[in-house]
């Protein structure tokens, strides 16, 4: 056995790096995930955030009520019209970590920005970077490549106060990536209704809002509300909540007009209030669920001295504030309650169904898990994998489960999937058509139950067990209309699942095109070309018609970490779930019928 080469740990070992330099090397210190800009909280939408944070903190402290924000390509341009950076440290605020104003109370009571980081991550990750600040009539811009200043210019000016920057991120850092409009809209909206009277203007379209977290309510779920939502607001606290027909419960959470899309205590403190305030009123003791079933709220806090709990901000972890927050929550929502007795009655009714359908359902359950019992102990359609998901402890985030139907395509998987993350469910047929039915038909159907009990979602999706839920179907007509079957059932009782990124589609190829030399798998038509003009015309074409006729040593490599195609099921703000669903997958309608025929596509193969 060869001898370990000694390696001397001296003085010229140790590196000492410049602020942005670690940004650069320790990029998820300081903003989470990079991502390709699929994602809602990918790093590049977080670059875009930190810039217009300060223009929000301005706006808070009654400087400017506009902010312009345009994209053209890969080049971000913002404008707020605040203060504007004083002259002598434009360099520093947007240069060096732990320089700003946002340390002084005195200057930024509520700030988005407490760490003196955001503005500095953006210039460091960025190929280009510009900083103009205007105050007084005179300015100060700074350009910078990748972090290094390049150039710094004074001068006079005639432009109102406020700062503007430049930028564009780097592609070495975000693989691929491509800003999705529809996620900087929301994310816009957002600052819009936690900000009644500012302006926000994105590529020429106005954001502006007055009725806050009111309007987000009405605005953003497209469910029908069961009765006008309640609304509160103080100087530091600001909820508003209804009720809608869907089974779980969706909320919007803030910090200092910061987006929490993992909630933390305020939103803790906000569930809890909500049950103690509307039990308070009813002089009862109804159960979480069954007064959280279907609730749609949004609440917002302004904070000093805000701990999160990542560089992010998208979980708040002041613990000392929720017994304040929950008492003040709760008599918040019993007064609103005892003021407007009509509505409260319509919430009151609202929960006693659901407790009376819970009830009902819990029956059905225990039939279910007898019948399962007597069955098996374990599921029969289930081939799991070693390391399971743990949201809590976030551990297992590459696990999957292949949702696929047949046994030949599962017994292509489960000879080449990886066991220790790739877990395989076994679907016996089509699935049923959820559409139409009620909750306790899940339980009742023996294939969705032994579904429920794979993923471990048959109470909620809290304990999910597989991080990536993955859609394996043949791509033919029955293979989409299954894979279109299970989306209904997840977008039907299990949103959230979606909402959270969970379901994926495996893209899996079409096409096999090879000679002598080379093999091309190709996933489109598009691709089957471009590989026929490479291997010329002699070369071979095999034509997929099912999953089950890949053979395990091409799937082992269409399913590796490296190559898998995965597509995100995604679900969109200002699309209304129900009716989508009742559109394409309920009852038949002519309005459906016309759809297909104004639509009608036909494959040239079959006219063949």
């Amino acid at each position: 056995m060869a001898a370990k080469k000694k390696i001397e740990y001296t003085e010229d070992k140790i590196k000492t790096l410049s602020s942005l330099e670690h940004i650069r090397l320790r990029t998820g210190m300081y903003i989470g995930r990079t991502g390709s800009g699929a994602h809602y909280d990918d790093g590049i939408y977080i670059l875009v955030k930190e810039v217009i944070d300060n223009g929000i903190d301005e706006f808070i402290m009654g400087h400017g009520d506009r902010i312009n924000v345009s994209i053209e390509d890969d080049m971000v341009t913002i404008r707020d019209f605040g203060r504007g950076i004083p002259l002598g440290k434009v360099v520093d605020c947007v240069s060096k970590i732990n320089t700003g104003a946002k340390y002084n109370d005195d200057v930024f009571q509520f700030s988005v920005g407490l760490n003196g980081v955001g503005t500095k991550a953006v210039n460091a990750l960025s190929t280009y970077f510009l900083v103009r600040s205007h105050r007084d009539g005179k300015f100060v811009e700074a350009e910078f490549e990748r972090g290094n200043l390049v150039r710094e210019e004074k001068g006079k000016t005639k432009e109102p106060n406020g700062t503007f920057v430049a930028f564009s991120p780097d592609p070495d850092i975000f693989k691929k990536y491509k800003f999705n409009t529809d996620h900087l809209a929301r994310r816009l909206r957002f600052y819009a209704y936690l900000n009644p009277q500012l302006k926000i203007w994105f590529n020429g379209e106005l954001y502006h809002c007055k009725g806050g977290l009111l309007d987000l309510i009405r605005d953003e779920s497209q469910y029908e509300k069961i009765y006008p939502p309640f609304h509160y607001t103080d100087k530091t606290l600001e909820f508003a909540f209804t009720h809608t027909n869907r089974f779980s419960e969706e909320y919007y959470s803030f910090v200092n007009g910061q987006f929490t899309s993992d909630g933390g205590t305020h939103l803790s403190a906000f569930r809890e209030g909500l049950l103690r305030g509307i039990n308070d009123y009813a002089s009862k003791k109804f159960s979480g669920d069954d007064v959280r079933e279907g609730v749609l709220g949004a609440v917002a806090i302004r904070l000093k001295e805000p701990i999160f709990e990542s560089q992010t901000k998208n979980k708040l972890g002041n613990s000392e504030i929720r017994s304040d927050l929950v008492a003040q929550i709760s008599q918040a929502v019993s007064d609103s309650l005892h003021r407007n007795t009509a509505e409260a009655k319509k919430l009151i009714s609202k929960i006693e169904e659901t407790q009376k359908l819970r009830k009902e359902l819990n029956s059905v359950k225990k039939l279910a898990r007898e019948r399962s019992k007597s069955v098996s102990i374990r599921i029969p359609q289930l081939k799991d994998c070693k390391h399971n998901y743990n949201r809590a402890k976030n551990k297992g985030l590459e696990s999957q489960i292949f949702i696929t139907e047949g046994q030949s395509a599962a017994g292509s998987l489960v000879s080449c999937r990886d066991a220790n993350t790739q877990a395989i469910f076994t679907l016996k047929g089509k699935p049923l058509n959820v559409c139409d039915l009620k909750r306790d038909a899940l339980y009742k159907n023996v294939e969705t139950y032994n579904l429920m009990r794979a993923l471990n979602i048959e109470e909620n999706i809290d304990n999910l067990r597989y991080n990536h839920v993955i859609l394996a179907t043949d791509a033919d007509v029955d293979g989409l209309h299954i894979r279109n079957l299970m989306i209904t059932f997840f977008l039907r009782f299990f949103e959230g699942l979606v909402r959270n990124g969970h379901l994926k589609i495996l893209e899996t190829p079409l096409f096999r095109v090879r000679n002598k030399k080379e093999t091309i798998y190709c996933y489109s038509e598009e691709e089957r070309k471009n590989a026929l003009k490479k291997l010329g015309r002699g070369a071979e074409i095999t034509r997929f018609k099912g999953l089950g006729e890949i053979s395990p040593g091409e799937f082992k490599d269409f399913i590796s970490k490296e190559n898998m195609r995965l597509s995100q099921v995604n679900v969109h703000g200002d699309h209304s779930i129900p009716e989508i669903l009742s559109f394409y997958m309920g009852k038949n309608s002519p309005d459906r019928r016309d759809f297909i025929m104004d639509n009608l596509v036909l494959d040239a193969e079959m006219l063949n």
